[in-house]
């Protein structure tokens, strides 16, 4: 189980996508929840995403600037694998 920064709510790892920013500040999706730096868990809510850009909720998470560019992607993912999701299932 894992908490989502955008929700609050504790859920399972695998209905998460975790986002991290290493020692570079570079930001990126991390589908494996492998990579090395400072995570957070985000759900599979597109509509949630466009929140969290609004409130800048990952800004304050992760501790750096994330570009507006960022959350597009992030939203674009987010999207694509509920729609994995609805399509095939687990």
């Amino acid at each position: 189980m894992r908490k989502d920064l955008l929700t609050n709510t504790m859920q399972p790892k695998k209905e998460l996508v975790r986002v991290v920013v290493n020692q570079e500040k570079e930001i990126s999706v991390d589908p494996t929840g492998k990579k090395p730096g400072r995570g957070a868990y985000v759900s599979l809510n597109p509509e949630a995403i466009n929140d969290a850009k609004a409130k800048k909720v990952l800004d304050k998470s992760l501790g750096t600037k994330v570009p507006d560019a960022f959350y597009e992607e992030l939203f674009a993912y987010v999207d694509h694998q509920k729609a994995r999701k609805e399509l095939f299932g687990e």
